[in-house]
């Protein structure tokens, strides 16, 4: 939308009928004429002919725009009365069909609800709207039929009588358009990204048991900020097997080129063959530095080990768990029951400000506040047992030990999730401390008395050192890369872990970091050569083939570039850490760092990009796996495939178009599973 600061030209004072706003009046020899500013038609203009046949004809003029007689009349009255002068506001001729369209209005939240505009030199353009309708469905996740509901249609039709609602199949169609053109767009945006791509790898289910792969690309941009898009949501047939899924894999890979970009696969449950990402590191790994343990390359999701740890501790806990549920329930059934719990914790000296609340079983937070509720009436529970005979969920001391006990274990849990699900920036380096904070209490846990709680903390660290021995290296170099921190934090926790063979541990993550360093180097050199680093886009240096002396060039830069690399990571690793504040960012660190450490800012900007966790924002704390509403579980794969991706492509340009004080709200892809 164009807005013109021109004018409105005053017409003469006989002609005062709003309607000649639309007419430009011709006087001729055989007499006067009303010439339609829209499609140059000729009515009578004298002024015996009144403006009656001019404004009927205006309602059929289907080049005017939407802007009926009534709301002229309104326009014409107010302008009068306030003597403003109108804003002409003009659109742009249509965009051709192979360009994309973005939406004609944006989103003025100031704008004021009395505020009149003059539309009558705009155009309506049903191709544009119909467009501006198809980004609607797929950003807010409104179903595709919503086009077929009768209160739509008649929102529409009183809007903006001249829009032709389309059938379901049409915008159908018009969206699969918009998510082809982003796709192009994406794809540009990966191939000529300079850094490495993380893809995490995440099992959706339906209702209906149907499962779904969908593959999130994680990296940092050429500004440092963290960024990643949805590229595929497949599918899976009913037959397949684990064997195949790396197959599945590798297509959505070579689809988008990004085979040789990949640093990491992340999963988001531990219990994935290994065989899978042997399968997918054999493609790719002729291509690509990593690591000789490639431990870097395959990460389980930190957020979905602590809920399996968890669920481990609640199934333990289950029989106590029911008891308290019973014990609250019973208290909660009536008034009188109620009133004399209260006297009971009264006369023991609990001062609680909290409620007794039952947890909701499909989020485990919930579970551990009912817990730690009731372990402060503990006391009040103990009486009313021994005061009224109908209480019949009691609880031993020793259950309740136990349930103070794992109630401790479920704090660190929910403290740790809350720091993965709260942080607006997840890169790698936040996961190290917290992680090691769970294996050395878990440790500790290990050397309870009490064989119930010991044993439950052996099979909760067995599930636990699974994960550490394939993810440890990730997470250590990924802390060593925050310069608040470097090896010191490393030795730091390796000594409370490892104890007398911590030097042996601490040294393997040392080689580990300049191993994968040394590969950097090696690339830099090679993109400095001509030979480009595998999957970027960086040109040639020289394509010269008479140079004689390139070989020297060669040699030289081989030779100076090896000292070069080597200084650079010691030089990061010597020089003193950052001091630790509140208001660090790594990203912007390492921004600014980045002409001091050439090399070792590239191996930063992909560690750092790892995603380690994929934790679901919207349910963090649910027991259940990720579950697809039934709007979406309903559409044929392409179309749901397209729906899902554009949605997450769409939604940053359009949080970016909006107000950035404006709350964009959209339904939810995910609901919660049972």
């Amino acid at each position: 939308m164009e807005v013109s600061n021109d004018i409105v030209t005053k017409k003469s004072k006989r002609l005062t009928s709003v309607v000649w706003n639309h007419f430009e009046r011709v006087r001729k020899a055989d007499g006067c004429y009303a010439v339609c500013v829209h499609c140059n038609k000729k009515l009578s203009g004298s002024s015996n002919s009144g403006t009656t046949h001019l404004r009927n004809h205006l309602m059929r003029c289907l080049k005017r725009s939407n802007f009926d007689v009534s709301q002229l009349v309104s326009a014409k009255r107010r302008k009068k009365d306030s003597n403003e002068t109108l804003t002409n506001i003009s659109y742009d001729e249509a965009p051709r069909k192979d360009e994309y369209i973005k939406p004609i209005m944006k989103y003025e939240p100031d704008q004021r609800k009395d505020e009149v505009i003059s539309l009558a030199n705009s155009r309506f353009d049903q191709e544009r709207s119909q467009l501006d309708l198809a980004r609607m469905i797929i950003l807010h996740g409104y179903p595709l039929a919503m086009v077929e509901h009768v209160g739509f249609k008649v929102f529409v039709k009183n809007l903006q009588p001249m829009f032709e609602v389309v059938p379901n199949a049409v915008i159908e169609i018009t969206c699969m358009e918009i998510y082809g053109k982003e796709k192009r767009r994406v794809y540009d945006l990966l191939s000529k990204l300079h850094g490495r791509i993380n893809l995490a790898v995440e099992m959706w289910s339906s209702t209906e048991n149907a499962e779904y792969l969908c593959l999130i690309a994680h990296y940092i941009d050429e500004d440092w900020r963290l960024q990643k898009k949805i590229l595929n949501f497949v599918t899976l047939d009913s037959s397949h097997t684990e064997d195949l899924l790396s197959e599945v894999i590798m297509r959505c890979l070579i689809e988008w080129d990004i085979d040789c970009k990949l640093f990491a696969l992340t999963f988001d449950d531990c219990s994935i063959d290994d065989d899978i990402v042997h399968k997918i590191k054999e493609r790719i790994s002729q291509n690509r530095p990593h690591s000789s343990n490639g431990q870097l390359f395959d990460v389980c999701s930190a957020a979905h080990v602590l809920k399996s740890i968890v669920q481990d501790a609640l199934e333990a806990l289950h029989d106590v768990t029911e008891k308290i549920r019973g014990s609250i329930r019973y208290v909660k059934s009536s008034q009188l029951t109620q009133g004399k719990f209260n006297e009971i914790a009264q006369q023991v000296d609990i001062n609680s400000q909290k409620g007794l609340v039952l947890d909701c079983p499909t989020r485990w937070n919930s579970t551990y506040f009912m817990l730690e509720t009731a372990l402060e009436y503990r006391n009040a529970f103990s009486a009313l047992q021994d005061l009224d005979s109908e209480y019949s969920s009691a609880l031993t001391e020793t259950e309740w030990d136990w349930a103070s006990s794992i109630t401790g274990y479920l704090q660190l849990f929910v403290e740790i999730t809350n720091v993965f699900s709260g942080n607006k920036c997840p890169t790698a380096n936040v996961y190290f401390p917290e992680i090691c904070d769970v294996h050395i209490q878990l440790i500790n846990w290990c050397k309870s008395p009490d064989e119930f709680l010991s044993s439950l903390a052996l099979k909760m660290k067995s599930k636990f050192e699974k994960y550490w021995s394939k993810c440890s290296l990730a997470l250590a170099m990924a802390a060593i890369l925050d310069p608040r921190f470097k090896m010191k934090l490393v030795e730091y926790y390796y000594f409370q872990i490892y104890g007398s063979t911590a030097l042996e541990r601490i040294k393997e993550v040392s080689d580990g970091i300049k191993e994968l360093f040394n590969a950097y180097a090696i690339c830099s050199t090679m993109v400095d050569q001509g030979s480009a680093l595998p999957g970027s886009s960086l040109p040639s240096a020289s394509n010269d083939s008479r140079d004689k002396l390139k070989g020297f060039d060669k040699f030289l830069h081989e030779t100076s570039q090896s000292q070069n690399a080597a200084s650079d990571l010691d030089k990061y690793l010597e020089e003193p850490i950052f001091p630790r504040n509140c208001e660090f960012n790594i990203l912007n660190w390492w921004k600014v760092h980045t002409p001091r450490y050439p090399i070792l800012s590239m191996m930063a900007r992909d560690v750092l990009g790892t995603p380690m966790s994929t934790v679901v924002p919207e349910s963090p704390f649910s027991t259940g796996g990720r579950l697809l509403d039934s709007c979406q579980s309903s559409l044929n794969p392409d179309t749901r495939q397209a729906l899902i991706c554009a949605r997450d492509w769409l939604r940053i340009e359009s949080t970016d178009e909006l107000n950035p004080s404006s709350n964009h709200y959209s339904l939810p892809l995910y609901i919660e599973a049972n």
